[in-house]
């Protein structure tokens, strides 16, 4: 999943991102209100963190900006203003939701983990996939007949996001767009060699790996029936 994080104090920001990464999402940081614009209308995000008071544009003014170039990304909300006619006012501009600072980081994740999988209009936090696969989305674990499986963030990151399209061909720029922040990652073979990697660890010797290849589109995250 990748998030935008629009903030201006650098030591919350680079808390946030830190987060963020470590938990596997692709996180792109500014702590302008102008850029943080910018990057929101020229790029694809799950979820933009908005702090209120920026330099260049305030937090409101992005967002309405951003909404009226109908961004599809969910809205966080950072603020220290803690009133009712505050949150109103965020809520009524378009924000998803609203987290009042100062705030536990693991409060935070779990309010962006909520805000992914409604993007993908999903509720509840277990993604079941045929063959004995689930993947749980708040712990950020998954497991193939009760045996966890050891991802790393980057290869958690990758299956959730084929389990939140799970039947659907996602395409390597998707993959991408939404794994990959830093183009300086991304090398020829990064996807492929990503997909390799998991597809080893998610399939048990003898089963049929739930992870496809269609040559020229994608893959595809399937049930265990060919």
């Amino acid at each position: 999943m990748r998030v935008l994080v629009v903030e201006d104090s650098t030591r919350l920001q680079a808390a946030v991102a830190r987060g963020l990464r470590r938990s596997g999402y692709a996180v792109d940081v500014t702590g302008n209100g102008e850029e943080g614009l910018w990057l929101a209308t020229s790029n694809e995000y799950d979820v933009v963190i908005l702090d209120l008071m920026l330099p260049g544009l305030d937090g409101l003014t992005v967002l309405e900006r951003l909404r009226g170039h109908e961004g599809g990304a969910h809205v966080l909300i950072l603020t220290a203003r803690d009133t009712v006619d505050d949150r109103v006012r965020g809520l009524r501009a378009g924000a998803d939701d609203y987290l009042v600072k100062p705030f536990a980081l693991e409060e935070m994740l779990a309010r962006v983990q909520a805000l992914c999988r409604r993007s993908y209009r999903r509720k509840n936090p277990h993604i079941e996939v045929g063959g004995g696969l689930l993947i749980d989305t708040a712990a950020r674990t998954a497991s193939r007949d009760g045996a966890p499986l050891e991802l790393t963030a980057r290869e958690y990151a990758l299956l959730e996001y084929l389990a939140l399209r799970q039947g659907e061909v996602v395409s390597r720029s998707d993959i991408e767009a939404h794994l990959y922040a830093d183009s300086a990652e991304l090398m020829s073979n990064v996807v492929d060699s990503a997909i390799c990697s998991l597809r080893k660890k998610i399939t048990p010797p003898g089963t049929t790996p739930l992870i496809r290849t269609r040559r020229g589109m994608g893959y595809v995250l399937a049930g265990g029936n060919p």
